[in-house]
């Protein structure tokens, strides 16, 4: 497989992130506005928005907002072809990378209780379980479980 390139989303990759977040059955399936939102350089919360690609052509993305020093997963997704092929690591650790370079020294997430691949994707890259949200997720009535990493202080 080519080598995943990470670099921030662009206006012009909105219609393959809505094509790869629609296909993926948990992935959260937001209207085109929000991913707009998104991009927006000056909005409050301001999020960080990231693709990958291999060859040139999209097969993942996360948005992640920040209040500093905190920030919060809010998506990651990859294209199920590419899924268990260490792009969605690849994604991650460009964010993680990104928010500390931004002085951010915590990240949380939350994740459907029954989504163990992710749970455990998470844990390998230092996210902890710390607290859990019963029913939240309104479709089931599933719980979320809440995850966390403490990021390290930037070196600037």
């Amino acid at each position: 497989m080519s080598e995943v390139k990470v670099r921030p989303m662009a206006d012009a990759d909105l219609d393959a992130v809505l094509a790869i977040a629609a296909s993926i059955e948990a992935a959260p399936h937001w209207p085109p506005s929000a991913y707009e939102a998104a991009l927006d350089t000056v909005a409050i919360p301001l999020r960080i928005a990231l693709v990958a690609e291999i060859s040139s052509v999209v097969i993942g993305f996360t948005i992640a907002s920040l209040v500093s020093p905190q920030a919060e997963l809010e998506t990651i997704a990859i294209s199920q072809p590419f899924q268990r092929c260490k792009a969605g690591s690849a994604l991650l650790s460009a964010l993680l990378r990104e928010l500390v370079s931004r002085d951010v020294n915590e990240i949380t997430l939350e994740v459907r209780s029954s989504n163990l691949p992710a749970q455990t994707f998470y844990s390998a890259h230092s996210f902890v379980t710390f607290s859990r949200r019963k029913g939240y997720y309104p479709d089931t009535g599933e719980d979320a479980v809440i995850m966390r990493a403490l990021l390290p202080l930037s070196r600037k």
